[in-house]
């Protein structure tokens, strides 16, 4: 792992406008972008047209033009990658989706089956379903649905999770435990 400083300060360099830092920084953290992205992969059908290396490159670039956002530190950048990589996912699901059954098609409705699997594998209708409770989660309590974003698309543990959110670990443990039996209760239809 990098020295989080260094990171820091070189995002802070390509806020400013040095045009050569976003070359500087993705050396550091790609290993770091790639491990996140490989676990957002392990979810996906075998002969996806995306693969992991694609997605750190198109959400690096997404992220590093970004003029609005004020990166914080490596941990910041890291989580918010996280959640670029998956509305990217996200996007080219709905996408193939829409291609396959044609646009405007209905999607079809979640199976009780479905819930938080520890190996992130879930149909591509079950993956849109879960986009679109965690919308709503959102709505109710931002922090818990970034929880869940990093925690189970971003693959972050419980410490490197709550050091993105600067709250406590044990804080983090109550919103994931509460987050994923909203979205369990949600995705089984009973909301």
């Amino acid at each position: 792992m990098t020295d989080p400083g260094s990171v820091t300060a070189l995002l802070a360099e390509v806020r400013a406008g040095r045009k050569d830092a976003a070359e500087d920084v993705l050396p550091l953290i790609y290993a770091e972008l790639h491990r996140i992205a490989e676990r957002h992969m392990r979810g996906e059908r075998a002969n996806h047209t995306l693969q992991a290396t694609s997605l750190v490159h198109d959400a690096f670039l997404k992220l590093i033009n970004q003029t609005r956002v004020e990166w914080q530190d490596r941990a910041h950048f890291l989580a918010v990658a996280s959640q670029a990589m998956r509305r990217l996912l996200v996007d080219h699901a709905r996408a193939r989706l829409a291609a396959r059954r044609g646009a405007g098609a209905p999607v079809l409705p979640m199976t009780d089956s479905v819930t938080l699997a520890a190996d992130h594998s879930v149909p591509i209708e079950d993956l849109l379903a879960l986009d679109d409770a965690l919308d709503e989660l959102a709505a109710l309590d931002a922090r818990q649905a970034r929880v869940v974003e990093l925690r189970y698309f971003g693959g972050l543990e419980i410490e490197e999770a709550a050091e993105a959110l600067s709250i406590s670990p044990a804080t983090l443990k109550r919103d994931w435990a509460m987050a994923r039996a909203w979205l369990h209760r949600r995705l089984a239809g009973a909301s």
